[in-house]
């Protein structure tokens, strides 16, 4: 058939610096907080792995975007270390840091690959969290002045900037349930907090960038939240889905509306005073005017979603998965494949009709190169194809899709689950640092040459 998306959709893949670059302490790079995790909270990492090395990216960039050019990738998303450029988060720049990433940039537009650059995913610079991290209010001006000196140094080259992946996700599971780097367990004012200091970084950001970029340039943010799929498609179980996607029902700090409002609607949900009471921050007119800078683009983070249905008076409930529903090995990762219409369409109806870009999407497994000398990885390609069913009907129905975005090009360190978990397109052999393209890489070759009408 016809594809549905439009000719100048980005078909991409992605990856962030802590998980694939590995040169730790080379040239000049300054330690991150998950430097210090995995040095000195090893316990707290699977089989106490690190990301001292992982891909190895730093070293071997060149075969790797040889490889996603030989995918057929028209673009890739990717994120910077903030240490590598900064190694004291602050102050001078390292010059080996920005040639890097100089050499990266020129070898991605070599091969025909646009670059979207994530300025930052979840490795903020020790030196910073000694001085307050996102505790501090001068965060705010730290992630701006590293912002300006990233634009300058790589403006002329990138025309695509993302200012911040999944805040919910990093601000939760660092700072309040204390898994993944730093590794605090605060209470919920302190966190509320942070959360409104990383929002108004966001939007110092966005400023930044505007102001500096000597090109016309696109700007995004990425946040996550599973999606909420209506168990019918009666108008009830769609307003109750609606309606349970955006509520702020609780006492945590991952609500998507808490992330997504202030950005794109200059306000806090109405109800996050009643819910979370004297823990929410006291927010200036001025404050809530810096976060939310106008943006090109509704970037977004999704891999699985729950079914819902109208309750007593037309309240959400949450409809559980059959039992023995398809998931991937990560637990959380059920295969719910209408998520990306159902995100699509109830970002874009809150929002705005601005294009909703698919940041991340995929699925984990144990995949391994198999005696004929292959990967074979049927289910990663089921669960892409199902997932980007849903990407084209929300495009066939007129929602401005703009891109997606596989997670990820190549396995790598999965954060707390070390290198157990496989998320690529592209096999690494941890031990060699062979690479081998999955059945999924060419599968997805196919997908990008039709533009997704062999779907």
């Amino acid at each position: 058939m016809k594809s549905s998306f439009p000719q100048d959709f980005a078909w991409g893949a992605a990856t962030s610096a802590y998980q694939i670059e590995g040169a730790w302490n080379e040239d000049g790079k300054g330690p991150s907080v998950w430097d210090q995790m995995c040095h000195h909270r090893p316990e707290r990492i699977w089989r106490r792995e690190t990301g001292d090395v992982a891909c190895d990216h730093y070293h071997r960039y060149r075969e790797d975007v040889a490889l996603m050019k030989e995918i057929g990738l028209k673009a890739y998303r990717l994120s910077l270390s903030w240490s590598r450029i900064l190694p004291e988060g602050t102050g001078n720049p390292n010059p080996a840091g920005l040639d890097f990433y100089r050499r990266l940039m020129d070898e991605l537009l070599g091969a025909g690959i646009t670059p979207w650059v994530t300025l930052f995913h979840w490795d903020l610079p020790l030196a910073l969290y000694h001085r307050g991290g996102w505790l501090n209010r001068d965060c705010v001006e730290w992630f701006g002045d590293y912002t300006e000196v990233v634009v300058k140094a790589l403006g002329g080259q990138v025309k695509h900037w993302i200012t911040m992946n999944e805040p919910s996700i990093f601000v939760n599971l660092g700072h309040f349930v204390g898994v993944n780097a730093p590794g605090d367990k605060l209470p919920l004012a302190p966190v509320l907090r942070i959360m409104h200091h990383v929002l108004m970084a966001h939007g110092r950001s966005v400023q930044a960038i505007r102001a500096i970029t000597p090109q016309p340039a696109r700007v995004g943010y990425a946040p996550t939240s599973g999606a909420r799929i209506p168990a019918t498609d009666s108008a009830a179980d769609i307003e109750a889905a609606r309606r349970c996607y955006f509520q702020v029902d609780t006492q945590s700090p991952t609500h998507l509306a808490l992330w997504t409002d202030p950005v794109f609607l200059g306000k806090y949900p109405d109800e996050a005073q009643a819910t979370l009471g004297d823990a929410m921050p006291k927010a200036t007119d001025g404050e809530m005017k810096l976060i939310a800078q106008p943006l090109d683009f509704i970037g977004y983070n999704c891999y699985t979603g729950e079914r819902v249905r109208a309750g007593e008076q037309g309240a959400p409930e949450i409809v559980p998965f059959e039992p023995g529903n398809a998931m991937a090995t990560l637990s959380w990762l059920q295969l719910a494949p209408e998520s990306l219409y159902w995100s699509a369409r109830f970002l874009t109806e809150r929002y705005g009709k601005l294009p909703y870009v698919v940041t991340e999407n995929g699925f984990s497994g144990h995949d391994w190169v198999h005696l004929d000398g292959k990967v074979h990885d049927p289910a990663r390609i089921d669960y892409t194809h199902r997932n980007l069913l849903g990407l084209r009907r929300a495009a066939s129905e007129g929602i401005p899709v703009g891109g997606y975005f596989h997670w990820s090009v190549m396995d790598n360190f999965e954060w707390h689950e070390g290198y157990r978990e496989r998320c690529g397109l592209i096999h690494v052999d941890y031990r060699t640092q062979t690479r081998t393209l999955k059945d999924s890489a060419y599968w997805y070759r196919e997908v990008i040459r039709t533009n997704g009408a062999n779907l």
